[in-house]
Formats: C-alpha cells, structure tokens, sequence
C-alpha cells in the first residue's frame, strides 16, 4: 500500500472511531425513556446513565495522551477501542441499571482514548501543516455528522429494535475500526520526559466522582441530606489539593499555566457553559418529546434534526463569519442567538405543537454552532504553540465536565420542579401525604406514566394533565437558567477577550485560509 493511501486509510479509521465514540454521545437520548421503564430507573438513574460515560471520559481525557506518548499511540487506541467495544457489549446486555451504569462508565474510558488517540494519531501521520489542516478538518466535520446522525438513528433503533441496539451497533463497528487500525497505522510513541501523573489524576478522579454524586443524588433533597453536603465538601477540598499538587508537579496533567493566559481561561469556561446548554437540552427535550407529548423514539429523533443541522451548518460558516467580523463578535453573537432561542422556550406548555418550537431549536442550534468552532480556535490559538496539544485536550475535557454539569443541575432541577407542582396537585385532590408519595414516586420511575392503581376520584386524563404540566414547569426553569448561562458566556466573552485578539489568531487554520485571498481578518 502506498504512502498517499496508507494515510488516507489512516484518517479514515479514525474518523470512523471518532464517529462511534461521538454517536454514543447522541444516540442514547432517545433511548433514555425505554430503558427508564424497562430497568425501573428513576431521573437521576437516567442521569448517571449519561453522566458516568461524561465522568470516566472526563477523567481520563488528560491522562490518555501521556499514556499513548509513553506506551504507543497506537497501542493506546487500540486498547481503548476494545474496552469501548466490550463495554458497548455489556450495556447492550445490561439487565439492571446498575450493571448498565458500570458499561457506560467503561465505555467512557475507552472513549477518552480514541478522541485523544485519534487525534494525535492524525497528527502524527499528517505532519506537513496543510494536510493536517484538512486531516483534522475532515476529522472534526465526523463530529458533525455524528451529532445530526445520532437523533435519528437512535429513534430508528430505538423503535425497531429496541433500546439495547445503541449499544450493539457498536459492536460490527468497533470490529471494523480494530481491523483498520491494526492492519494500517503504524506505532508511534514520545516516551521522553513523560510520566503519568498520578497524584494528579486521583485528585480529580475524586473530584469530578463526588461532585456528580452530589448533583445527581441532589434528587433527594440536596441541602437535607448529610451525605451530599459531605461529598461536596470533599469535591472542594479535592478540588483545592488538585490544584496545588498540580502548581508544585515537575510533570503535571493539567500545566497551569495555561491559565496565566485569561483568554484561554475565559474561553474554557465558556466551553463549559455551553455544554452545560446543549447537552442538558437535547436530555430534557428527549423526554418532552416522548414523555409529554407522545411522540416515538423516531418521531422525537426526526424533531431534533433542524437543530443539528443549523448547528453544522453555523459551524461550516462560522470560520468565513469570524474571518470577516471578528471572532470575538462572531462567538458572542453566536451565544447570544442561543441564549434568545433557549429563553423563547419558556412559552412551551404540554400542547405546543412542533412548528411553533421548530424555529426556536433552529436558532438554538445555529447559535451554539457558530460559537464553538471559533471559540476552539481562540483557545487553541491564545496557547504556546509547545502547549497546542494539551491545550486542545483541556478543552475537550471542559466540553465533558459541561455535559456533567449540565445533565446533573438541570435534571435535579427538572426533578424538584416537577415533584412539588405534581405534590401541590395531589394535595389539592385531598390526597393523604403517605399516598402521595407513592403515587410520586411510581410516576418518577415509570416514566412519568400515569400509576395504575390511582384513587377513584382521580381519573387518568386528570393524573396525565397534572404530571404533563409539572414536567413543562420543570423545562420551563431549567431552560431559563440555560438561557442565563448562555448570556453569561457572551458577557465573559465581550469583557475578557480583547478586541484586539483578531490580530493573536494569524496562524490559526481559518486566518491562514483567508491571508491567501489576500483578506486581513
């Protein structure tokens, strides 16, 4: 084989982990509702099904590209394409909610390993700038089509085949990717003056671990219960420890300094927050739609399409519009439409029909995707060029730890709002407490279906309306405080980074593009 296709076939192969390992990111909204009734789970057992995938990926996003510079990059992702594939098996399989937590936890893991794997792969085996350029162009444009993909594929499955065939799609594909790649790319590995850092990584395995305990379980009563106030206290106290092994490290996983910088400072929190959004949207929509107002898996993934579509579209433009008005302008501008479109959503009440949210998930996704490529750009590009790589895995672990926060704080709230408007609308039927709460408790793990078993004078239609509107109360303060996120992130924008930075961004990918055609940006 020669040379030109060894690396075409080696960009492919990565993709094609890429796109398994994002799709998974995606595809298992859809399929939350199934499995919340065929597991018996409950809000937050839903919850840790997406964030303990978000937690170990997290974790371990860092660590994984010291460990392929060590040990082999090769070496690394293929390992991780095996745990991933077999974790994929094990949910697939899962018979209880527990086990199905343990899959996706795994499954992290060997996600955290393709992304960073994959990426430093590519730039091992592109090293002439313009290939690269368009290697990880290419490569990135695979997250953009598994995020338009995962909707409706996830529906598709969902509705034919049930829930558990998310999980086993990966299985033929992970096959395929394991062939490729051990057949195709060749080793590499920088074992010089690299060393794991341990410490390091503990500290914020038992951070980010405690903290999503806290947020998940909050459920139950967050300032009530001793154990949460105790993990929280320990994810501070980590948290602090972390940052100071981290300052006093000679081999740090996470180098500070990076954060002497308040661009690149500014530009990960805002990565943060708009993961808190979208991910928190797309898990609380996939339950409107399928939960409230009726639709199947397939008819809620086709509703998410124009949202995902806008959003690859802005990202495709978003270089050409920062080039000509500034990536500073173009990134707030972005944040700013998303944060208008997730307020609009307020209006939302059980019987809104599809057109009237249409436009609203249209904006929210053309917002949210011209923001992120720009804001990648200028925090890649606000770092040393010795820094690139690590600078671009602290991101894509501030996107994860977003995703964590959001599903965590949105869903407790979700939770709260909508047990104490369904607890004010049982107590008005004179219902006594203890029949309250079970009959709040079998509406939680079942989906929000109507119990069975209700009083005589409670019909289903009434039980249905009552559960139906405390939901949308839930949406209703969850999106408000997205919207107030979003608007945040437009103001930390517009404060910290300095009109100026148009002038720092020369050498990224999209200046280069332009400086040719003779256009200053």
């Amino acid at each position: 084989m020669n040379r030109d296709r060894v690396k075409s076939v080696t960009l492919a192969a990565m993709c094609f982990a890429l796109f398994m390992a994002n799709l998974d990111d995606t595809v298992i909204n859809l399929a939350l509702p199934q499995i919340q009734i065929s597991l018996n789970s409950s809000v937050s057992g839903l919850q840790w099904i997406l964030n303990a995938y978000s937690l170990s990926a997290t974790s371990l996003v860092l660590p994984s590209g010291t460990l392929g510079d060590i040990y082999g990059r090769k070496r690394v992702f293929l390992t991780g394409l095996v745990i991933f594939t077999i974790a994929s098996l094990i949910c697939g399989l899962a018979p209880s909610l527990s086990i199905l937590i343990t899959g996706r936890t795994l499954q992290g893991i060997g996600a955290a390993a393709l992304v960073t794997g994959s990426l430093s792969i590519i730039a091992e085996t592109f090293p002439e700038p313009k290939e690269k350029s368009k290697a990880l162009g290419i490569w990135a444009a695979v997250s953009g089509l598994a995020l338009v993909a995962g909707p409706v594929l996830g529906g598709l499955l969902v509705d034919t085949l049930g829930w558990q065939s998310v999980f086993f799609l990966n299985l033929p594909l992970g096959a395929i990717a394991f062939w490729v790649t051990s057949r195709v790319v060749k080793e590499s590995k920088d074992p010089s003056k690299q060393r794991l850092d341990v410490p390091g990584l503990l500290l914020s395995v038992i951070f980010l671990a405690s903290l999503t305990y806290a947020l998940t379980q909050g459920n139950a009563g967050l300032w009530r219960s001793p154990l949460i106030v105790f993990l929280l206290i320990v994810a501070g106290l980590s948290f602090v420890t972390f940052l100071f092994v981290e300052s006093r490290s000679s081999h740090p996983m996470l180098p500070l300094s990076l954060f002497q910088n308040s661009t690149f400072t500014v530009v990960s929190i805002v990565e943060v927050l708009v993961f808190f959004t979208v991910v928190s949207l797309l898990f609380i929509f996939s339950l409107f739609f399928q939960q409230v107002q009726g639709y199947s898996a397939t008819a809620a993934g086709l509703r998410f399409l124009p949202m995902n579509g806008a959003f690859v579209i802005a990202s495709i433009f978003s270089g050409w519009f920062a080039a000509r008005l500034g990536w500073r302008f173009a990134i707030a501008t972005g944040l700013l439409l998303a944060s208008i479109a997730t307020f609009s959503f307020v209006r939302i009440t059980v019987d809104t029909e599809y057109g009237v949210i249409l436009w609203s998930l249209i904006v929210s996704g053309f917002g949210s995707g011209l923001t992120l490529a720009p804001l990648a750009a200028v925090g890649m590009s606000s770092a040393p060029s010795t820094k690139v790589g690590i600078a671009s895995a602290v991101i894509n672990a501030s996107n994860r730890f977003g995703n964590m926060l959001g599903v965590g704080i949105q869903g407790t709230i979700l939770t709260q709002q909508l047990s104490s408007n369904l607890a004010r609308s049982l107590s008005a039927w004179g219902l006594p407490s203890n029949l309250q709460d079970r009959l709040m408790a079998d509406v939680l793990r079942g989906g929000f279906q109507v119990p069975s078993d209700l009083p005589v004078n409670i019909s289903t239609q009434a039980m249905h309306q009552a559960i139906s509107n405390a939901f949308v109360s839930g949406l209703h303060a969850t999106v408000l405080l997205a919207s107030i996120t979003l608007l945040g992130g437009a103001f930390l924008i517009l404060v910290f980074v300095q009109p100026t930075f148009n002038q720092v961004t020369k050498n990224s990918p999209f200046a280069s593009k332009h400086k040719k055609h003779g256009k200053r940006i």
